[in-house]
């Protein structure tokens, strides 16, 4: 993870101060990161991750889910701070996998990623294998507008790879979250494809550090990483619909204690 580490200093050292509308942060614009997955899975070991919550909400976006009760279920809370803010009894409305999987159109819906995956399938080589949650018309039916909008995967010599672009990226607490995120979908639709996942390209937008993460941020970086653990599927799964809680696993995850910062919303 020299790479996000590289990124938080990058931000502390360019970035310019701004005032946001949920505080003050540091900001750099334009940044990109890269993680050969065959290198291992691209979680940080300079503090724990939740990883439990990563394939929760991952799940859950797979399944088009729109309450934070949902997500819950699966084991993470990570949309109650959100819900209580929009304040609508836990409802979400058209977030991430809204998007994915039920994007509305005057015929119907179009399930993005069914059919991606279909067209990754048959016709390997198109620019053409992206996914979107940034729809200007639903915006205001969220109750958080994408902080990762897009993504494209690309197939080369047997090896799938996928690229996210971020228009929002809160270096500390998110982050680190949303890579080991694509990470996994990476694995997963590869599998379901039957190719290697081979490489995950972060493109961030506004890359900024809440000023109230200053200290949490300089703790991380005095820490030396250790060596990436590594994700384990269950084989048998062939379908992204049918992957469930207990298909996932991370193995010989070496991490430094949690570091522990305020979810700002």
């Amino acid at each position: 993870m020299k790479q996000y580490l590289e990124g938080l200093q990058q931000v502390l050292d360019a970035g310019v101060d701004r005032v946001g509308r949920n505080g003050k942060t540091r900001a750099l614009f334009g940044m990109q990161m890269r993680y050969n997955l065959e290198d291992g899975f691209p979680a940080v070991t300079t503090k724990k991750l939740a990883f439990r919550s990563v394939k929760a909400e991952l799940l859950g976006f797979l399944r088009g889910y729109d309450h934070a009760e949902q997500f819950e279920k699966l084991g993470t809370q990570i949309w109650n701070a959100n819900a209580d803010a929009w304040g609508r009894d836990g409802y979400l409305g058209r977030i991430y996998g809204v998007q994915w999987r039920k994007w509305r159109t005057e015929e119907g819906t179009i399930d993005q990623l069914a059919k991606v995956i279909e067209q990754i399938q048959i016709n390997p080589h198109s620019r053409k294998h992206i996914v979107t949650a940034w729809n200007p018309a639903d915006l205001d039916e969220m109750a958080l507008s994408p902080c990762h909008a897009l993504f494209q995967f690309f197939v080369a010599n047997g090896k799938l790879s996928l690229q996210m672009y971020q228009p929002s990226c809160d270096m500390f607490l998110g982050v680190p979250f949303n890579i080991a995120s694509y990470a996994l979908l990476l694995h997963m639709v590869a599998q379901v494809t039957d190719l290697t996942p081979y490489e995950f390209i972060h493109t961030l937008g506004d890359a900024h550090i809440y000023h109230a993460h200053f200290d949490a941020v300089q703790n991380q970086l005095e820490r030396s990483p250790y060596p990436l653990p590594r994700l384990e599927l269950n084989p048998k799964i062939k379908s992204i619909d049918a992957f469930k809680m207990q298909h996932i696993q991370l193995e010989d995850y070496q991490h430094h204690d949690a570091i522990r910062a305020p979810m700002i919303v």
